[in-house]
């Protein structure tokens, strides 16, 4: 069968629009993210794997054209904060499905408000809780020998602290408040340096993961702080956890009792636990969250002799950010496509 000439033309532009059509349907899904690579961002190395499914609208480029993004944007990835999800730009997205953030903690995020508006809110818990669980044990451990003094005098010898002399980790007790799953995990760990392990929770673990990691249960949390010699902080924030470790709880502790904080600054009164430490009401601290952060220069913190700080470091391993990358992706093409959500956040 012959075409006519008159016909070759019109089937030729078909094929171009139907082409074109294909090329629009595989067009790929836009996100707001804070730039790769920057200080807030996801780190540059990573940026890959979200590039490969989705176009992605730097939130400093969104806020100089949003008209021209506005329409396209159907997911927002939250890292270390930013961008703001409020009220402003939940408005100002009226195509967005989901809410992404990295990381488990999601206490910065208004879950309510983002739902009222129809958007799905998920985080990336699991991929997070062994570095998680290593970070607090390196806290731990760093701040009973006094690894950051006798750096200084390794590297300056002239470096006289007021004694580098520390606590013996093995055979001490551990006070574990919050015994989910990186507080487990840390359960796990204070094992193998045949600790003592209490554990406060909203839940009483199974007789069996008790026995497991050596854990005794603690009702009352008081009754953990008076008996411990470390005490390692592992909750979420909520209101209930708020300032859960003030003034009176620290003074339950022992003089020579150690806090490690690995969950959210504002789980401890920072304004009490400067005054105990100062005080000598506790021995040390160690943090890797405070509130803000990072702490003023001046803060008073950052003056004392037994505090360690870090810059909230707890997921910072290639391994674990790499996963938690690829969890967001997940999650986002999962609400984009409306199937359910694995890590969804319910409000």
């Amino acid at each position: 069968m012959f075409l006519s000439v008159r016909r070759i033309p019109l089937l030729l532009q078909n094929r171009k629009i139907n082409a074109a059509s294909q090329i629009l349907a595989m067009e790929k899904p836009y996100v707001l993210a804070s730039k790769p690579g920057g200080r807030d961002g996801i780190f540059e190395e990573f940026a890959a794997i979200i590039d490969k499914h989705f176009t992605i609208v730097c939130n400093e480029e969104f806020v100089k054209s949003n008209k021209q993004f506005a329409d396209k944007i159907e997911a927002v990835f939250v890292w270390s904060c930013l961008p703001n999800t409020d009220r402003g730009l939940l408005q100002s997205l009226p195509n967005l499905k989901v809410v992404v953030n990295g990381g488990v903690g999601v206490d910065h995020l208004d879950i309510p408000l983002i739902s009222s508006f129809g958007v799905k809110v998920a985080n990336t818990p699991n991929v997070v809780d062994n570095a998680t669980a290593d970070l607090g044990m390196t806290l731990l451990l760093a701040s009973a020998r006094r690894l950051v003094d006798g750096y200084k005098i390794a590297m300056a010898p002239s470096h006289v602290p007021q004694s580098f002399m520390g606590c013996e980790v093995s055979g001490a007790t551990l006070g574990i408040v919050g015994m989910g799953r990186i507080g487990y995990k840390i359960a796990q760990r204070a094992r193998g340096f045949d600790m003592k392990v209490l554990y406060h929770n909203r839940n009483r673990r199974t007789e069996e993961e008790e026995n497991t990691v050596g854990a005794q249960y603690c009702e009352k949390i008081d009754d953990l702080l008076r008996e411990s010699d470390f005490v390692m902080l592992a909750v979420n924030l909520s209101p209930q956890t708020h300032k859960l470790i003030g003034k009176r709880e620290l003074n339950l502790m022992k003089p020579t009792g150690t806090l490690v904080n690995i969950s959210r600054g504002l789980v401890v009164d920072q304004d009490a636990l400067v005054e105990a430490l100062q005080k000598g009401v506790i021995h040390a601290a160690a943090l890797d969250v405070t509130y803000p952060e990072p702490l003023p220069r001046d803060h008073p913190l950052l003056k004392l002799q037994n505090v360690l700080i870090l810059p909230h470091i707890g997921t910072s391993t290639y391994q674990t950010t790499q996963n938690m990358v690829e969890r967001m992706v997940t999650n986002a093409l999962a609400a984009l496509s409306g199937s359910p959500v694995p890590d969804e956040v319910k409000p």
